[in-house]
């Protein structure tokens, strides 16, 4: 089969030279990284707010926010249970939304508010029964007790994008998890119009009791989290989704503070065998690409007539689909129907492609969801679109992407969690084990190392320098 004109979803035999050309094109999406030119220019963002405190943050909140604050007082959009209450300068307006005006509950639909308390509840129900939280656990042994202490990171700094949309979801997925770890201090960064703009947002904030708002994006908010200023103080990690600006920012500030994994593009590979619906198939592919223009929807099946039903379906959506315009450019860059011989051949190449979202549609593909290793998440059966995924299934919607669904996992309580182990030696078991230590160390060349441990079996060790 060769491609099939017309169709916004090319349709491509994944053996032949064009269909081999595409899979070579999303083996790369996540190699080539962030481009130079971006890397460059937010190292030097970052830098300047970093040297420059809040002069420098409000220059760039003006220039790339397009946001005249005026006094960082402005930038502190919200604040809960802080130390230090809001300063009085920041009474008057706060990114177009009037201060001790009516909570942002009241501007929230009842059908919105109900769905953002199903979500929140799912989110961390799911949460909740796999944590494991601060605490302490012992090994002991002949004299020997080690005990590692999980220990919550003190204060987190959310990365909130709304540069296109405002995405309140994001903040359930990360917040929630965030705070049932045990972290004390949330702090979000936002460009100001979305939280502006967006009631929801501003409620969805409220309710997870995030304890502080700043109106910055780009790379100088990530700055501003990582090094603080006069008027923010630092945190001790940075997570959440971003552009590329915010992905560059992000290594960048890497050896100060610590991040989570880079968020590219969102990815959905659907692998459907015949009887999937065609329509359902055409409808989840949309919903990743209406996403970003880099966005990945990709359908492997070994159905040609499958295929070309959901080439056509996507079509007809995307004659009315107010996002169209993003979609089809998806479409154009990575947006695909491969046709496979067979449906091990189908699910060899979904793991090579290593998704963050896999979808299997269709009796004979659902069967086979246990074999699947290389994706984010997980999706069996047409009644589980991803779009759940997003909302109101419970796990994180922040997952890797750009292949790195081969080692990497979803954001998680654990992520909010760092662990340091304590050590304690009897005397008896320091004689019994310094032997064993000074060998070693001798071994690798380590006299002083050597040395410190014959001590402890009642050596002074200076033989061992000799």
């Amino acid at each position: 089969m060769s491609e099939v004109g017309g169709s916004a979803l090319r349709v491509l035999d994944a053996g032949s030279f064009a269909g081999r050309e595409r899979l070579e094109l999303l083996d790369r999406r996540g190699r080539g990284g962030i481009a130079a030119e971006i890397r460059q220019a937010a190292a030097e963002i970052v830098d300047q707010v970093r040297a420059g405190g809040d002069a420098a943050l409000l220059e760039a909140v003006r220039r790339f926010d397009g946001y005249e604050a005026g006094t960082t007082d402005l930038l502190r959009l919200s604040v809960r249970g802080s130390s230090d209450p809001l300063p009085p300068k920041a009474a008057g307006k706060r990114a177009g939304r009037e201060a001790g005006s009516a909570p942002a509950v009241d501007e929230v639909e009842p059908p919105v508010l109900a769905a953002i308390e199903r979500a929140r509840s799912a989110i961390e129900a799911y949460h909740r029964v796999l944590l494991r939280g601060p605490g302490v656990e012992r090994v002991d042994r002949d004299g020997v007790r080690i005990e590692e202490r999980r220990l919550a990171v003190r204060r987190v700094g959310l990365y909130l994008p709304g540069g296109r949309f405002p995405y309140p979801s994001t903040v359930l997925m990360t917040a929630v998890p965030a705070r049932l770890a045990g972290v004390e201090e949330i702090v979000v960064a936002t460009p100001p119009r979305a939280y502006r703009d967006s009631p929801v947002l501003r409620h969805v904030l409220d309710l997870v009791g995030v304890d502080e708002v700043w109106g910055m994006g780009g790379a100088h908010a990530v700055a501003a989290l990582a090094y603080g200023t006069e008027s923010i103080r630092p945190v001790d990690l940075i997570a959440g989704p971003g552009n590329a600006w915010v992905a560059a920012a992000k290594q960048h500030v890497a050896a100060d503070v610590g991040i989570d994994r880079d968020a590219g593009p969102s990815e959905v590979v659907i692998v459907a065998t015949a009887g999937a619906p065609a329509e359902c198939v055409a409808a989840d592919l949309l919903a990743q690409a209406e996403h970003d223009p880099l966005a990945v929807a990709v359908l492997v099946t070994d159905s040609a007539e499958l295929a070309e039903s959901v080439g056509r379906e996507v079509d007809s959506r995307l004659a009315d689909l107010p996002t169209a315009e993003t979609a089809v450019a998806a479409l154009e860059r990575y947006g695909v129907a491969f046709v496979v011989a067979d449906l091990d051949e189908a699910i060899a190449l979904a793991e090579r492609i290593a998704p963050e979202h896999l979808q299997l549609m269709g009796e004979a593909a659902e069967e086979r969801a246990g074999e699947v290793r290389n994706a984010g998440a997980v999706f069996v059966g047409a009644s589980s679109p991803v779009v759940f995924g997003d909302y109101v299934a419970g796990p994180s919607h922040v997952l890797p992407t750009g292949g790195s669904a081969r080692f990497a996992s979803g954001l998680g309580t654990e992520d909010f969690l760092r662990r340091s182990h304590t050590v304690r030696f009897s005397a008896e078991a320091a004689a019994a084990w310094a032997g064993a230590a000074e060998t070693l160390a001798t071994t690798e060349g380590l006299s002083a190392h050597a040395a410190a441990a014959a001590l402890r079996r009642g050596s002074d060790g200076r033989e061992t320098r000799r």
